[in-house]
């Protein structure tokens, strides 16, 4: 047994810079040095076990089997998500569906900042709350590719789009672990966690264009931005409070599509932008690209056959009582001999010494990717592939991510070894010093926990504890608290590791993870700080205190 050391330098502040080593090597390589992104992730990992290791104490079998569980993780259920994804959109690729689909969104507006922001934010808004963890950036930046936007913007915009949805994500997972280390009531969770992000469904909309278009882009659609935000955030705030956080993602989802799509055949721009990449609001805009024909509706139904199977089956696969019946059909366990239940993690994180469990379940029937699996296959053999072309295309599928399997595998090894060593603990006791400004970096501690371990229910998990704790020590809300993790967090989901790499892999364009990670950073932190200062209003200022559940 041993117990995790939060502060093994006896000085505060170089303990937590010696924590924060890995996830800086890792950024840094990734942005600054520009290493490809596997490389980096190799690098992030032996980083973190010298760090746990020769610096935090952490015996060397413990840190070598803990790698080995993120290493496991990171292949499944994220590395089977990310590989069933590209395996769909490969078979429609391949097959020449994606310009149907690219006609079928240019039939309700030719316009490309509506296009992004019914795909990347209503799309992907669906796909976060039925699936979650990566498949909502995988099939939207893969779509916005086939529209023929640019791999750098298609990646980017996926990313910035995939934020308010992500507290609420894979029918509320995220919060449902939340209740689960706090002790909190989960129907306040739900509510306080959807007030906060109510108003920033409104905000990232308008957000998100203005990064594609510019602010004069912008202006130019924003009474669409403003029904798409307002049609999300309304079922959102309502459902949140008064249902739970299972379909927040979903209702909200459909509700925004249909209200949008419906507006857009009342309304479109005075000025309709045909270029997928960004220019200078002087220059021209190209024509549009078009086939020669314009599908008929059979072929626009045959192009988005595939998609709305997914949709369906990845829905039916999230349902719990459905998860419940295929776990019990097969679901193995598998005990990390050597870790499970060895490490103690310690006061003032937790309120008495608590061990650390590793379980890997194996839940191949229930887990999302198998879901898409069966949506491929199915979409497949639709689409006209025998049998023994499908098997051909899934070994190219498999060559093609590889690398990036490999990089998801070596990130939330990185993640397992930062939990299971304490760096994550000592990196929240910082924050927890800050005192009355508790509030803003308790948020933005949210947002370190997704940027570190890639999973909004990760970090709740890591943090929610010490937020209830630290709350209570303060005389704040420990709803409001334990809320502003999951809340700060969504906005650390577009920089994590892991969504850059399925960024990257579904847009195809490997080596320029760092671009991606430049490309969304100053917005990741201005959002999170954004959320830091909303929620510092709601713990002091009225009337923005009324807001705020006990």
């Amino acid at each position: 047994m041993w117990s995790q050391v939060y502060n093994p330098l006896g000085n505060a502040t170089l303990s937590t810079c010696a924590a924060a080593l890995p996830a800086v090597v890792l950024l840094g390589a990734l942005g600054i040095l520009r290493m490809r992104a596997h490389m980096a992730a190799l690098v992030g990992v032996a980083t973190s076990l010298i760090v746990a290791v020769l610096i935090f104490g952490m015996p060397g079998g413990l840190a070598a089997r803990a790698t080995a569980y993120g290493v496991a993780y990171g292949l499944f259920p994220i590395g089977w998500i990310i590989l069933n994804v590209i395996f769909l959109y490969r078979l429609t690729n391949e097959r020449g569906l994606f310009g149907v689909l690219r006609h079928s969104v240019t039939r309700v507006t030719s316009d490309r900042r509506l296009q992004l922001l019914l795909v990347a934010f209503c799309l992907g808004a669906f796909f976060e709350g039925a699936a979650g963890f990566g498949t909502p950036v995988a099939v939207t930046a893969a779509i916005l590719i086939g529209l023929g936007f640019p791999p750098l913007e298609a990646s980017g915009l996926s990313l910035i789009a995939n934020t308010a949805p992500v507290a609420f994500g894979a029918l509320g997972t995220p919060l449902i672990a939340l209740q689960s280390v706090t002790g909190l009531d989960l129907l306040k969770l739900s509510a306080m966690t959807g007030r906060e992000l109510t108003v920033f469904s409104v905000i990232v909309p308008f957000w998100l264009i203005s990064v594609f278009a510019g602010w004069r882009g912008m202006i130019g659609i924003w009474p669409a931005l403003l029904v798409a935000g307002v049609s999300f955030a309304i079922p959102q705030w309502l459902i949140s409070a008064y249902h739970g956080p299972w379909l927040v993602d979903v209702v909200s989802a459909v509700v925004a599509l249909g209200v949008l799509t419906f507006f857009l055949t009342k309304w479109q721009p005075r000025e309709i932008w045909r270029h997928a990449g960004r220019r200078p609001p002087t220059a021209p805009p190209a024509p549009a690209a078009v086939d020669d024909e314009a599908p008929d509706g059979h072929q626009l139904f045959r192009a988005w056959l595939p998609w709305i199977i997914l949709t369906v089956l990845v829905f039916v696969w999230g349902i719990p009582q459905v998860k419940t019946w295929l776990d019990g059909l097969s679901a193995p366990r598998f005990t990390i001999e050597g870790l499970n239940n060895l490490i103690l993690r310690m006061p003032p994180v937790v309120t008495e010494p608590r061990p650390e469990a590793a379980v890997f379940v194996l839940n191949w029937l229930s887990a999302t990717g198998s879901g898409i699996l069966v949506a491929a296959i199915i979409g497949g053999l639709v689409m006209g592939y025998r049998p023994a072309a499908l098997v051909r295309e899934y070994w190219r599928t498999i060559v093609q991510v590889r690398y990036s399997l490999l990089t998801i595998a070596a990130m939330m090894a990185v993640g397992y070894i930062t939990r299971y060593a304490g760096l994550d603990a000592t990196m929240g006791l910082a924050f927890a010093k800050t005192g009355r400004l508790y509030p803003i970096f308790a948020t933005l501690l949210g947002w370190l926990g997704v940027a570190l371990t890639g999973s909004d229910t990760s970090s709740n998990v890591l943090f929610g504890s010490l937020q209830r704790i630290t709350a209570e020590q303060l005389g704040l809300s420990p709803t409001l608290m334990a809320s502003a993790n999951s809340a700060g967090g969504v906005m650390g989901k577009m920089i994590d590791a892991q969504s850059i790499v399925v960024a990257s892999t579904a847009t195809e364009w490997y080596g320029h993870e760092g671009d991606i990670l430049r490309y969304v950073f100053l917005h990741s932190l201005g959002l999170a700080v954004l959320m830091g200062l909303f929620i510092f209003l709601q713990a002091y200022v009225y009337p923005f205190t009324l807001m705020v559940i006990q």
